[in-house]
This record gives C-alpha cells, sequence and structure tokens, in this order.
C-alpha cells in the first residue's frame, strides 16, 4: 500500500500545489507535499516523513515563504533557517561555544537535517559528525575510546563527552587554569564513577590514587595549572592500554611523557608508580609495608604519650587541688629562701634556636597540612589564602631550609658539648650519658617509673635532673625527624636530580614517610609536646622559660631538684644566677609571639581531626 502512496505522490502534490495559494493567503501553512512535489529530486518524501521533522511543516523551518505563488515566481528570496526558533537550549548552548567564533553553524553539523533522524545516543554518529572537520584527531578511532564505541559499547567516552553537543569551549592557553583543568576534569566525569566502571570492568583506583598523589591534590585544592593532569600522561584522544607500544604510558615511551614536565628524567626515573596503591600487598608490597611501618609508628607513639598526657593531666589537677588545700588551712608546703630569685636555664643561642624551630614548624604546618588534607574544604581557603599551591610550596620550602639551618647549629652544639667545652668534666663517653647530656641513659628508666607511680598515686613525685625523659624524647624526634621528613623532603623537591640514581619507586616511599612522619610531628607537637611545656596543670597557661631563659629558684627546686643538688655540691649555682630579669617590652613580645604560636597550633590541631572525622564517615 506504502509502494502505490508513494508512486502516486508527485501528482497528488502538483494538484494540491495548484489550490495552495489560496491558503496561504488565508495565513495558513502550505502543505509539506506541495512543497514535495518541486523539491522531491533533492528531499527524499520517504526518508522525510521518516525524519525527526517529518511531522513539521516545511515553513515551520522557512518561515520565510509566505505567499506560494510568489516563491514560485522566485519573488520571496529563501531565507537562512533559524533553527534557534524551536531548539532554544541547545541555541543557548551553542551561542556561548567555540564554534560561534569560528563561523560553525548549525547545518554543517546537521547538514543532513531534512532525512536527519533520532540519534537515541548513538556515539558513533557525534564522532563521525566531529571527524569530518577534525581530521587531524582520527588517532581517536584507534584508541581504547574509539574501539569501544565502534563497537557499540555506549559507555565508552565520545568526543561529545569530553566536549559537550553544543556547549563547547575554547581551550584557551594552554597554561590557562581552565584548559590545565578540562585535562583531568572530564576525565572524571565517567572514571569517578564507580557504578559505570564496575559495568564496564574497568578499576577505579587510577583516580583513587591520583587524587592521592601531589597532582591530584594540587588540582583538588584548585591549582590544575602547577601539576600533570590525566591527559598530559594519556594524551587527549590518542588513550591506548600500556602494553600497545604506541601508547603514551608504554614503559619504552614514558621517558618521552615524563620529559613534558620533568625534562631531566630518567628510565630510573619512569619507575614511580604512577598509580601505586599502598593497600595492595601484592602488587606493591613495598608501598604496604612501609605504610604499615608508618602507621604503627603513629599508633604507638600516639598511644603511649596520650595516655601520658591524661594520666598527668587528671594527678595534676588532683596535686593542684591538694597544694589549694593546704594553703587554705594556713600551712606551707615548704620555705625556699630567696624563692622568685632567677636563675639562667637557656642562654641567648637557645632562645634563638627555640624561636627558629617555632617559626618553621608553624610554617611547614600551615602550608604542608592543606595539602595533606585537600579533600577539606579549609584547606583549599588556607590555599586560597596563601595565594595558590606555588605560593604555599615556597613558603614551606623556606621553612624547611631554616629546619635545616637550626639542625645544623644543633649538630654543632652538640659536637662543641661532646669535644670542645671546657667547663663540663669527663671524656667523650661521660658527657654523652652524663646528666647535661639530652642523650637518653639509664637513669631515665628510673624517672618514667617513678612518674608513673606518681600518676598511679603509688609514690611522690620524682623530680629531675637537667633534662627530663620527654624533654630528650623531644630533642631525639628532631634527629630522627630529619631523616624521615628532612631527607624524604629532599627527594621530593628534587624529584629529578635524585631520579638520575634512584627508582622512581623511592618516590612513592618518600611520600609516605614524608606524610605520615609530618602527621606524627604535627600531631605529637600541637597535642603532647604542648601539654608537656604548657598544658600541664603545672604551668598553663604557658611555660615563659623558652623566651627568657630565666627560672625561679623555688620552680628549679621543685621540679629539678637534683640539678639544684648537684649545682650546691659543685659550688656553682650562683655562676647561673641572673643578672637581671628580661624587660617588659621584650617580655611582651615573646608572650605574644608564643601565644600566637600555640593558638594556631591548636587551631591546627582541631582541623587535623575534623578531617580525620569527616574521612571516617
Amino acid at each position: 500500500m506504502l509502494s502505490v502512496v508513494c508512486r502516486f505522490l508527485p501528482l497528488l502534490m502538483v494538484l494540491v500545489a495548484w489550490t495552495a495559494p489560496s491558503f496561504a493567503e488565508q495565513g495558513m501553512a502550505i502543505d509539506p507535499a506541495t512543497c514535495l512535489g518541486c523539491h522531491s529530486d533533492k528531499i527524499s518524501v520517504k526518508e522525510f516523513a521518516a525524519s525527526v521533522h517529518g511531522k513539521n511543516a516545511c515553513t515551520s523551518c522557512h518561515v520565510d515563504i509566505t505567499d506560494l505563488a510568489k516563491h514560485m515566481r522566485k519573488e520571496i528570496k529563501v531565507q537562512k533557517v533559524q533553527c534557534e526558533r524551536c531548539h532554544e537550549k541547545e541555541n543557548a548552548e551553542y551561542y556561548t561555544s567555540v564554534h560561534v567564533s569560528k563561523g560553525v553553524t548549525c547545518a554543517n553539523c546537521h547538514n543532513d537535517i531534512h532525512i536527519v533522524k533520532p540519534w537515541k545516543d548513538n556515539k558513533r554518529k557525534v564522532v563521525a559528525t566531529c571527524l569530518r572537520c577534525h581530521d587531524k584527531e582520527k588517532v581517536y578511532q584507534q584508541s581504547i575510546h574509539g574501539k569501544a564505541v565502534a563497537a557499540g559499547n555506549m559507555d565508552s567516552a565520545a568526543c561529545s563527552d569530553c566536549h559537550g553537543l553544543h556547549a563547547i569551549k575554547p581551550l584557551g592557553d594552554p597554561k590557562s587554569h581552565a584548559n590545565r583543568e578540562f585535562h583531568t576534569k572530564v576525565c572524571l566525569k565517567c572514571h569517578a564513577d564507580e557504578k559505570l566502571m564496575a559495568k564496564n570492568k574497568v578499576f577505579t583506583v587510577a583516580v583513587k590514587t591520583y587524587m592521592e598523589s601531589y597532582h591530584g591534590k594540587n588540582y583538588r585544592l584548585g591549582f590544575p595549572e602547577r601539576v600533570a593532569g590525566c591527559a598530559d600522561c594519556h594524551t587527549a584522544h590518542s588513550v591506548l592500554p600500556a602494553s600497545d607500544p604506541k601508547s603514551s604510558v608504554n614503559p619504552d615511551n614514558l621517558v618521552k611523557t615524563c620529559s613534558k614536565c620533568h625534562s631531566k628524567a630518567t628510565p630510573l626515573f619512569t619507575q614511580f608508580y604512577a598509580h601505586g596503591e599502598h593497600n595492595d600487598r601484592e602488587k606493591y608490597p613495598i608501598l604496604f609495608y612501609t605504610f604499615i611501618c608508618m602507621t604503627g609508628l603513629l599508633v604507638s607513639t600516639f598511644a603511649v604519650f596520650w595516655l601520658h598526657t591524661l594520666l598527668w593531666m587528671f594527678r595534676g589537677f588532683v596535686e593542684n587541688r591538694e597544694k589549694a588545700a593546704i594553703l587554705h588551712s594556713g600551712e606551707h608546703l615548704h620555705v625556699v629562701p630567696e624563692a622568685h630569685k632567677q636563675y639562667r636555664r637557656f642562654t641567648r643561642r637557645h632562645i634563638f634556636l627555640h624561636i627558629l624551630v617555632i617559626t618553621s614548624f608553624l610554617g611547614l604546618s600551615l602550608t604542608g597540612l592543606p595539602l595533606k588534607f585537600s579533600n577539606q574544604h579549609w584547606a583549599v581557603s588556607l590555599m586560597n589564602l596563601y595565594g595558590g599551591s606555588a605560593n604555599a610550596g615556597l613558603i614551606h620550602r623556606i621553612c624547611a631550609g631554616i629546619t635545616f639551618v637550626y639542625f645544623g647549629s644543633a649538630l654543632a652544639m652538640t659536637v662543641h658539648f661532646l669535644f670542645i667545652r671546657k667547663d663540663i668534666k669527663g671524656n667523650f663517653l661521660q658527657r654523652l650519658f652524663g646528666p647535661d647530656s639530652l642523650c637518653p641513659n639509664l637513669r631515665d628508666i628510673t624517672d618514667v617509673v617513678n612518674m608513673v607511680k606518681w600518676f598511679l598515686f603509688k609514690g611522690p613525685k620524682p623530680t629531675f635532673e637537667r633534662w627530663t625523659y620527654w624533654e630528650k624524647f623531644d630533642f631525639i624526634a628532631v634527629f630522627w625527624g630529619m631523616f624521615a621528613i628532612g631527607g624524604s623532603g629532599l627527594m621530593l623537591w628534587f624529584p629529578e636530580l635524585f631520579g638520575m640514581f634512584l627508582p622512581g619507586w623511592m618516590f612513592n616511599v618518600a611520600t609516605i614517610i614524608h606524610s605520615d612522619e609530618a602527621l606524627l610531628a604535627t600531631g605529637f607537637i600541637f597535642s603532647v609536646h604542648f601539654f608537656n611545656t604548657h598544658g600541664r596543670p603545672e604551668k598553663f597557661p604557658m611555660d615563659f622559660v623558652i623566651f627568657n631563659g630565666q627560672i625561679s629558684k623555688e620552680e628549679m627546686i621543685e621540679e629539678r631538684g637534683d640539678q639544684w643538688k648537684r649545682y650546691e655540691e659543685q659550688g656553682i649555682t650562683e655562676k647561673f644566677a641572673a643578672k637581671r630579669t628580661s624587660g617588659v617590652v621584650y617580655d611582651f613580645i615573646l608572650k605574644g609571639f608564643g601565644f600566637t604560636a600555640v593558638l594556631i597550633g591548636i587551631g591546627l590541631l582541631v582541623l587535623m581531626i575534623i578531617a580525620f572525622v569527616g574521612s571516617s564517615h
């Protein structure tokens, strides 16, 4: 039946055309059959009827044809069709696209307008359309994505998945924020979708490990222009499996790929695990056991010292109440002649070095923690406050330089103490394990035991020598930290230099060590060290000795009675008597500095807790 209709349709159209002018003159639409009576040589009646526009009249698009007779006499010039009259949304997107500035119109892509059928998410049609102009990107057809689309997998990425259908934005300056963000953002649309990846049997570890890397953290913080994105390593269109010799991530091509950013990359350098996962013991055993060791160090250190802090906090609170009760009864704990006389505990050199320690540590913490917890809103705010990750990195490196300065000074002072000083008796070993040394000795074991007995109300509060066991731990931790944090930090600071003689996976190890050791240091300083020095009931709100170097006679006898007793036996107590107390201005400035440092540290500790609580949900 349909074939019969099609056979006589042209004749029918001619007959209708004789009567159609009267309809047009009355403002009525011209019947499509009338138009097709003349234009059937260019427009297939059957295909137009089956197209998406088949239910529309010809004058729905060709609105300028209002008088058929004049049109047939060529008195009305056919104007360019205005697709925006119906396709408002697509038109709005189109006018924000790069195609507008390039003069690409709707008809350039939809040149089959009379026979176009619903594309029904058939990405093969999109690819074929785009490649008519973008023939230089035909490498896409040989990529993982291109082959999958050609095979009928509509989940695979086509041109429109990355660039959009109508709102195709210009990439602009290759170094611009928008361009650099695009290199990764479009990839995450699919590869961060766990359900989509599971459906297509594609692992999602790539996104997770990228976000945990230095590159990914900078991207998440909002500074993709500072790092490599997905397309920088895998290319934009020629994405191939690593096993393919043409792949940009094939082992034979990695030096060339990495050299785009790291100009001095070597084959050793390219052994870096770009998507190494420390939780995968089978594929990355080195990373797994490094992470286990660092986690064990963190957990054990915090478990011991947080318990120590809690016990001390409670016992100190009880002791303060006991002292207050004794004073209220009118009694005195002990009478110390010249109790408030000041004695020198630290020299100006010690004070200056401690100020360097505080400054560098806070600078490193303020700039390093946002990178560690890059998924937090406060991390983004801090980075924006610094003016970007590049500024934060500069501050971080300056503070690292200060750290190496005070560490070098500590080493010089250690050598001077052990081998040069004349006022300390004994040979090298006697000085190393003597009462004035910060090196742990057997006495520290006794002090720990006596302190625990006091915590548990089993004995009196112990007195100490010049250095307590927790002060020695802090000092030794600086040495360990310098090798762990300092060594790994130098590797990450100068990767191309170390990549000349170290395998690339060492940077993965260095990242784990640097990150976890920094977490240990900041968590310990801001919770344990702050309590030991400033927060314990005997000292709250601050022990100012490190800023003015002075301690009262009463305080010295109560806390470091064995040191005072030794000085008395040697007859050198007055040698350490302070000639004068520190000035008001000096005290005001340094106390302000000290309180500011403590408040910043506590604030960062709170942010760290928020980050951990947030990540656990």
